[in-house]
C-alpha cells in the first residue's frame, strides 16, 4: 500500500479553487444564521424562537430533497452551483434590506420577524440544492483513488469557514450592528459567485437522462437502504445531532446564564468547529479508515458527554473546552461519515445520495435547533441540553449492541481497491 499523501487533493487547481468557493459560501451562510439568531432573539427574547428558525429552514429542505437530488443529478454541475449562489445572494440582500433603519423604524417589530422567517424558509429550498450540488462537483474535479484525501479537506473548510463566520459575526454584530454585518455577507457571497467561473463545467456522468422523476427517487432511496454503511452511518449522525444541537440555544446561555455578550457568543458558537477542524487536518496525516464503525460509535459518544459538560456549566470557560471537545468528536464523524459516502456511491447516483444525506444529516441541524427551542420552552433551557446529551449517548449504545456488522465496519480495502481502479 502507497504512503499517504496528506496534500493530494490541494496538487489539483480546480480543487483549490472549489474550496475557495466553499469557504467563502460556508463562512458566508453560518456568519448570516448568526446574525439572524441574534436579532431574533434580541426581539423576542424567547428561545422558541431560535426553534422556529431551524423549523422555517428544515421544512423546505427536507421537502424538496429527493427532487433536488434528481435534479441535480440530470443537469451540469458548475452551472447549477452558480445559480443557487446567485440565489442566495438575493437572500442575503433582502436580510441586509429588512434591518435597514429605513425598514425598522416603519414597519413593525412583529412584520420584521415575520419576513425573516420567510426569507430562511427560502433559504431552505435552496440548501436543499447544495449539499448535492457540491457533493457531486467535488467527485468531478479528483480522481477517485484521492477521494478520501479530498473529503477530509473539504471537510475542513467547511469547519474553518464555520470557525471563523460565527465568530467574525460575533465582533461585527457588536463593532458595525446587524444591518452593516449582513452587508458583508452579501459581498462575501457574491465574490463566491464570481470565483465559482474559474472552474470549467463538467460532463454529466449520468447514462439515464431524462429518466422518470420517480424512478430515479426510488433508485437513490432503495441504493441507500441497501447499502449498510451507508444507512447505518447516516442514522447515527441523524440523531446525534438531532438530540446534541446545543448550539441553537447558545444566545439564551450567551446573553442570559455565561453573561458574556456578543463576543463571548461568537466564540462560544465557533468552538466546536475549532476542534472540528484541528482534528480533520490531522486525519489527512493519519487515516482513520481502519475500524471506522468503532471509531465513529465512540466519537458520536464523546460528542453526546461534551454536551451534557456544556449543558450543566454556569462558568464560561468550561462551556467553552466542552464545546471545543465537541468539537473534536464531531470532525473524526464527520470525516468518516464523508469517506464511507465517496467510497460506497457510484457516479451517477451522487446527487440522490447527497440528498438523503442532507434529510438525515445536514437537515437535522436546523431539526434538531426545532427541538432544542421546543424542549427549552417546556423544560427549561439547562434540562434540554442534557437531555439531547442523554439521548445521543443512549442512541450510540443502542446502536452498538443491535448492529455489529456496523461495529465492525472498516474501510482500509475500500480505499485500497480504489487506489487500484485509479
Amino acid at each position: 500500500m502507497q504512503k499517504q499523501d496528506p496534500y493530494a487533493a490541494l496538487r489539483y487547481k480546480e480543487f483549490n479553487i472549489f474550496l475557495l468557493v466553499r469557504f467563502f459560501l460556508v463562512f458566508a451562510w453560518s456568519m448570516q444564521f448568526i446574525v439572524i439568531e441574534w436579532e431574533v432573539y434580541s426581539i423576542t427574547k424567547d428561545p422558541w424562537s431560535l426553534g422556529l428558525i431551524g423549523l422555517m429552514e428544515v421544512i423546505p429542505a427536507v421537502s424538496m430533497a429527493l427532487f433536488a437530488g434528481h435534479i441535480v443529478d440530470q443537469r451540469e454541475k458548475r452551472t447549477l452551483l452558480s445559480t443557487c449562489i446567485a440565489f442566495f445572494s438575493l437572500i442575503s440582500l433582502g436580510l441586509f434590506l429588512l434591518t435597514s433603519p429605513e425598514i425598522t423604524e416603519e414597519w413593525s417589530q412583529n412584520t420584521v420577524l415575520y419576513s425573516i422567517y420567510a426569507l430562511v424558509f427560502f433559504g431552505g429550498f435552496l440548501r436543499s440544492f447544495f449539499g448535492p450540488t457540491i457533493f457531486s462537483l467535488i467527485a468531478l474535479i479528483v480522481p477517485k483513488k484521492i477521494y478520501p484525501n479530498a473529503a477530509t479537506w473539504s471537510s475542513s473548510t467547511w469547519q474553518t469557514a464555520t470557525i471563523l463566520g460565527p465568530a467574525f459575526a460575533g465582533f461585527t454584530i457588536n463593532w458595525i450592528g446587524v444591518h452593516w454585518s449582513l452587508c458583508i455577507i452579501f459581498a462575501l457571497v457574491t465574490l463566491s459567485f464570481i470565483i465559482l467561473f474559474l472552474i470549467p463545467k463538467k460532463p454529466i456522468l449520468n447514462p439515464k437522462i431524462g429518466e422518470n422523476v420517480w424512478k430515479s427517487l426510488g433508485e437513490g432511496i432503495n441504493f441507500v437502504r441497501n447499502e449498510k454503511a451507508v444507512l447505518g452511518a447516516l442514522t447515527l449522525d441523524m440523531i446525534a445531532v438531532l438530540f446534541g444541537g446545543a448550539v441553537a440555544l447558545l444566545p439564551v446561555f450567551a446573553q442570559d446564564i455565561l453573561k458574556v455578550g456578543p463576543e463571548g457568543f461568537g466564540m462560544l458558537r465557533a468552538a466546536p468547529a475549532v476542534g472540528a477542524v484541528l482534528t480533520m487536518l490531522i486525519t489527512a496525516y493519519i487515516p482513520i479508515s481502519k475500524n471506522a464503525g468503532l471509531k465513529l460509535l465512540g466519537a458520536i459518544f464523546g460528542f453526546g458527554i461534551c454536551i451534557i459538560v456544556f449543558g450543566l456549566s454556569t462558568i464560561f470557560w468550561v462551556s467553552l473546552v466542552a464545546l471545543f471537545a465537541s468539537g473534536v468528536f464531531d470532525g473524526v464523524s464527520m470525516v468518516i461519515r464523508q469517506t464511507i459516502l465517496q467510497l460506497k456511491t457510484p457516479d451517477e447516483m451522487r446527487g440522490r445520495v447527497a440528498s438523503v444525506n442532507s434529510m438525515f444529516v445536514g437537515s437535522s441541524n436546523e431539526l434538531g435547533a426545532f427541538e432544542s427551542g421546543l424542549t427549552a420552552k417546556l423544560m427549561g433551557t439547562v434540562t434540554a441540553v442534557v437531555f439531547g446529551g442523554t439521548m445521543t449517548l443512549l442512541t450510540v449504545i443502542t446502536t452498538g449492541l443491535v448492529s455489529p456488522t456496523f461495529r465492525k465496519l472498516d474501510l482500509t480495502e475500500d480505499v485500497e481497491a480504489h487506489a487500484e481502479e485509479s
